[in-house]
């Protein structure tokens, strides 16, 4: 993180304030609790004893205003989707999103069936990392959680945003077509 100079005295440390800023909150993401369907049970597993994801500095928010991630865990439908995004509106700069299952990340088993289900969350919100699984598993949850602490780590306070188009998906303020709206 930093350098040290010999002329320092033992346990001094020099950094630049961007890297400080950028290890604060790499190691202090703090998720809004936000689960719509069954992988929602995984991500309470996750934050349980066993996996206990406090241990990575993930505290749950009840509330966007103190949240700067947001896990979608489970199916949005299009009523859904305005609520979504005004969540995410509603989160601190900078925000990060995650999109877990199959049913965040492109509508699921359900997106042939009903036509009520969004296919995909980043129709809505741009997502930083997705996380495949019908539901995925904790262990794949936490993987997914230090692919976006690297990215949280190279973001910079004074720089934009790394866009990698392979892993964030744009987002735009169409909702999706659906059939009972003119």
């Amino acid at each position: 993180m930093g350098g040290t100079d010999p002329d320092l005295p033992d346990g001094v440390h020099l950094t630049a304030v961007d890297d400080l800023f950028a290890w604060g909150k790499e190691h202090s993401l703090f998720y809004l609790l936000f689960a719509t369907a069954c992988c929602g049970i995984e991500l309470m597993q996750t934050g349980g004893p066993r996996y206990d994801v406090d241990r990575l500095g993930m505290i749950p928010r009840a509330t966007p205003r103190q949240a700067d991630l947001m896990i979608i865990a489970g199916t949005i439908t299009h009523k859904m989707a305005s609520r979504v995004r005004t969540l995410w509106e509603q989160m601190t700069e900078p925000r990060w999103v995650v999109s877990m299952g199959a049913c965040a990340n492109s509508g699921g088993p359900f997106s042939k069936a009903s036509y009520s289900v969004l296919n995909g969350v980043d129709k809505v919100i741009p997502v930083d990392v997705y996380i495949p699984g019908c539901p995925p598993r904790p262990e794949a949850l936490i993987d997914g959680v230090m692919v976006l602490r690297e990215r949280v780590r190279r973001y910079r306070t004074l720089g934009l945003r790394d866009r990698d188009p392979q892993v964030i998906a744009g987002a735009d303020d169409d909702f999706g077509t659906h059939p009972g709206k003119a």
